[in-house]
């Protein structure tokens, strides 16, 4: 298994890139993955989705040590379940340590359970974001209004979890992408000519093209192939997660 990973700053941003991602084991050969996208409108929208991402890390490390010693193994969907009830519990806890205001814990989030060994994955998205498998592609929006988790952290989580309706679970996975929306914003800035590629193309090379897939830094390489022979560059901040299972 190959996971690629990036995260890049926007060029219509000059301070933060407000993005963050999350990749961690979590026992029985099961991976978390997830991205993240900090509100714009918010304050320090970076901060939310870096937070977001530790606490991520964090709750995967503790499954994964419980896992060890655990007889009964979880399914993806209980525990991404888990994973999200305790990211619910964590970021309401530190909200009310740091005294956060809800416009600093905005972030969306593209979550999802991979079992490697079935090459299936259980995902959730709470805002908006784009999900590939196989060619296959699920693009959540949410008409620029996100309805990030934090704005539901004084409710019952279990209430909240059930009205959630941007679930999927996929099966027979050979190749899967989690992306921030803004895969859509590559643009020309130098004003220069280049060679024309449409949005489709864009989206095939980033997401199915399995050239140089054996290099650790492939979708930063696409990226800059971008940049180099179409003059394209993502406007606003982009990251991603690839996985090609062999």
């Amino acid at each position: 298994m190959h996971i690629y990973q990036l995260s890049q700053i926007g060029e219509f941003h000059t301070n933060h890139n407000e993005d963050a991602l999350a990749i961690t084991d979590i026992g029985n050969n099961k991976s978390l993955l997830a991205v993240m996208d900090g509100c714009s409108m918010g304050k320090e929208s970076h901060f939310a989705s870096t937070l977001m991402a530790k606490l991520l890390r964090k709750i995967g490390k503790e499954i994964s040590y419980q896992a060890f010693f655990q007889k009964k193994k979880k399914t993806k969907d209980e525990l991404l379940k888990e994973v999200l009830g305790n990211l619910f519990i964590e970021l309401k806890s530190l909200k009310n340590q740091l005294h956060l205001e809800i416009e600093e814990v905005l972030s969306t989030l593209i979550l999802g359970i991979l079992d490697q060994s079935q090459k299936t994955i259980d995902l959730i998205t709470i805002g908006d974001g784009l999900i590939a498998s196989n060619g296959a592609v699920y693009e959540y929006e949410q008409a620029n209004k996100p309805d990030y988790l934090g704005y539901h952290l004084l409710e019952n989580f279990e209430d909240w979890f059930q009205n959630q309706n941007q679930k999927l679970s996929l099966k027979d996975i050979s190749d899967l992408t989690l992306s921030t929306d803004r895969i859509f914003t590559f643009k020309n800035f130098d004003g220069q000519s280049y060679p024309v590629i449409s949005e489709a193309e864009i989206l095939d090379f980033l997401l199915l093209d399995n050239n140089e897939k054996e290099q650790e830094n492939m979708l930063s390489k696409k990226v800059l192939k971008l940049k180099s022979t179409y003059g394209l560059k993502p406007s606003d901040d982009l990251t991603m997660i690839r996985v090609i299972l062999d």
